[in-house]
């Protein structure tokens, strides 16, 4: 982006610059220059580095644990192995998917139910005849 100084006017980081060096109200910014060159630098105060983006005690203590279980696998062995690529892990999660066993239902000449092979009396409409 450029821009023409005027005599009077200061000098303004326009918002878009701004927004794409994720500057907001209330940072501080240190300026260096050089001849033909002036370099901003942003100096987070040391109350938004504290607060911002960080996690409270308590997810802190969340994320904790979960790294402590996931070291603690490593260590015991349970891990898989690596793979090269995607498609060879693909490849391996579909070799060991088991499909579930399929329900089938039989009739055993009741009026008005059928039992299927899990032991599950299922209703269903008997015709009239005419």
């Amino acid at each position: 982006m450029t821009m023409t100084l005027k005599e009077k006017a200061p000098l303004v980081v326009p918002p878009r610059v701004q927004r794409r060096a994720r500057l907001k109200a209330g940072d501080q910014v240190e300026f260096k220059t050089a001849p033909g060159m002036i370099t901003i630098i942003s100096k987070p105060s040391v109350v938004a580095t504290a607060t911002d983006d960080e996690c409270t005690p308590e997810q802190r203590r969340i994320i904790d644990a979960q790294l402590a279980e996931g070291l603690d696998d490593i260590r015991k062995g349970r891990v898989s192995r690596r793979f090269d690529t995607v498609d060879e892990m693909l490849a391996s999660m579909k070799a060991r998917k088991k499909n579930p066993p399929r329900r089938k239902i039989r009739s055993r000449g009741f009026a008005g139910v059928q039992i299927c092979e899990i032991c599950e009396l299922v209703p269903f409409e008997v015709p009239r005849s005419m």
